[in-house]
């Protein structure tokens, strides 16, 4: 959703992914004493010709994989000269947000002090600006008399970035964001580790700051640094989910595991919606990261052996989520985006969204709406998509996409109609 950052193939793209078996790149993951590019730690790959490797192994940004992005290239055995290291420490700092988290924090307490009048927001900088500013901004576009309605916002307030490639920051829609927030509820959950998900964090703040007796709390992970200048220390961390990188070091991860850790009884779940052209690996092994950090936190004797989770993704890549995760399971329910043309639901888009929720939780505890077209398959004991029709040679309800699907008899399966 928020500030994940895209890789590989288009929004999309099944062929996106460049796993065994395919030509191209093989992602051969994290290494020790990687070389860093901006965008922390690079990752390891190496060309693959029908499964089998050849080449040499190179490093290579892990967030973008346009090279006009993030043009961090090095081959595993090449030897770095001294001057060229002296070179790219200080391209990587100079390429890091002019301002710190913690000054961000403090800009922005001194800013909502400031009379309406007085709150500008420039459009070019995307950064919130303090009066002794307004000089250096002069000749750029602004946004005057910014209300608190929109500083609890500021996923409507930044542009999106949907550079395909590198940032994909298609937001969730009110109606999927509401749902989702109510099934969080419904299921007892009161800390949401939200990863890359700008939009489900705020509605949770927002309802913190209006409603006195709402209880649940959300932690930011996103790439999007801007979001820093709205959250502070303990809402926000700047992160990497494609490398599982703290840009803000132990502090960060410290308030990671904090968050993690459970305090009366309050139960944690992890929300994460990345950009559906990077590479599933890289994200299930940085997934699998955080799970191990929340059950360090763990008191003993706990029953549950995964941090309970939502990851949002094409339906698409099913094979690919279940290979990394055994545990999880596709639900029928479609995602919908705001700004995105093709993954709205149902008629206002040009086509249903292909976007499902991937989960550890049990199937049949999730009540999917039915005014949004959703039934319960008895046999199934879960919510479907009322045009999947359970196939009694299958013994499940088949579809994928929300059409009602044929049973094959030479497949042996059911297939798209």
């Amino acid at each position: 959703e928020g500030g994940g950052v895209m890789a590989a193939g288009g929004a999309g793209d099944p062929q996106a992914e460049c796993g065994p078996g395919a030509g191209g790149l093989a992602l051969l993951g994290l290494a020790p004493g990687a070389p860093s590019c901006p965008h922390g730690p690079a990752l390891l790959f190496v060309k693959t010709s029908q499964g089998r490797e050849e080449g040499r192994r190179f490093f290579a940004c892990s967030a973008c994989r346009d090279r006009r992005d993030c043009n961090f290239f090095q081959w595993e055995d090449e030897k770095v000269s001294e001057t060229k290291l002296a070179a790219r420490e200080e391209y990587n700092r100079s390429h890091q947000p002019s301002f710190t988290h913690r000054q961000n924090v403090e800009r922005y307490k001194n800013f909502i002090l400031l009379p309406l009048s007085k709150r500008r927001f420039c459009q070019e900088c995307q950064q919130l600006l303090l009066p002794a500013e307004w000089e250096n901004h002069s000749d750029h576009q602004f946004l005057c008399d910014i209300s608190t309605a929109q500083l609890q916002t500021p996923s409507q307030l930044l542009y999106p970035l949907e550079n395909k490639k590198t940032n994909a920051q298609y937001l969730f829609a009110d109606r999927s964001c509401q749902f989702l927030l109510d099934l969080i509820i419904d299921l007892g959950f009161r800390r949401v580790l939200s990863v890359g998900t700008p939009r489900l964090h705020e509605m949770i703040q927002s309802k913190a700051s209006q409603e006195e007796d709402f209880r649940v709390r959300s932690l930011l992970l996103d790439i999007d640094f801007r979001y820093s200048q709205f959250y502070t220390e303990d809402e926000f961390c700047h992160y990497n989910m494609f490398n599982h990188y703290f840009f803000g070091g132990e502090a960060a991860r410290e308030t990671c595991r904090n968050f993690l850790h459970q305090d009366n009884g309050e139960r944690v779940i992890m929300v994460t919606d990345p950009p559906f052209g990077g590479l599933v690996e890289a994200l299930a092994s940085s997934f699998k990261k955080l799970m191990a950090m929340w059950k360090e936190t763990e008191k003993e004797g706990h029953d549950n052996p995964e941090m309970p989770t939502l990851w949002i993704f094409p339906y698409f890549f099913e094979s690919r989520i279940l290979e990394f995760f055994p545990s999880f399971s596709m639900l029928d329910y479609q995602v919908d985006y705001d700004n995105h043309a093709l993954y709205k639901h149902g008629k206002t888009g040009r086509r249903q969204s292909p976007v499902r929720l991937f989960t550890n939780l049990t199937p049949t505890m999730i009540v999917l709406p039915v005014e949004e077209g959703y039934r319960f398959c008895a046999i199934c004991q879960r919510y479907v998509s009322s045009g999947n029709k359970h196939c009694e040679i299958c013994n499940s309800c088949t579809s994928k996409d929300g059409r009602r699907w044929k049973h094959c008899v030479l497949c042996k399966k059911c297939v798209k109609p």
